[in-house]
């Protein structure tokens, strides 16, 4: 490694759709959180599964695509920085949040969205 860097990737589901701002200076803003997961047996010898959840941050054109082609569920693979924060909420408390900001994504799986009646139907990307 000639250089550290701070460099993160995913493969994981997203939690909900994408929630998307339009701020002042004209940028958008895009918010989700991913799911990724870990499987391993215990002592037991049975299969255990445990899911982190990971806020992820996407500006500009990311987020039309992602508005558009994704959906709860929808698998993506990420990468991107690890970003620490603070903020203070409603009551005035200091909190702290990690974030993934992310540089690139690539959609994964069928390109599959809920359809109106509830039932999956695919969706012809176009890349």
């Amino acid at each position: 490694m000639n250089t550290l860097r701070n460099k993160v990737q995913l493969i994981g589901r997203l939690g909900d759709r994408i929630e998307v701002k339009n701020l002042e200076s004209g940028k958008k803003l895009g918010k989700v959180s991913l799911a990724t997961n870990e499987s391993y047996r215990n002592k037991d010898g049975e299969k255990v599964t445990e899911t982190t959840w990971h806020n992820l941050v996407i500006w500009g054109k990311q987020v039309d695509i992602l508005e558009k082609y994704t959906d709860k569920g929808s698998e993506l693979a990420i990468e991107g920085k690890i970003s620490n924060r603070d903020y203070k909420d409603k009551d005035g408390v200091k909190r702290y949040i990690t974030e993934i900001i992310v540089n690139d994504f690539l959609l994964m799986g069928s390109g599959k969205s809920e359809a109106k009646n509830g039932s999956k139907e695919e969706e012809d990307l176009p890349f």
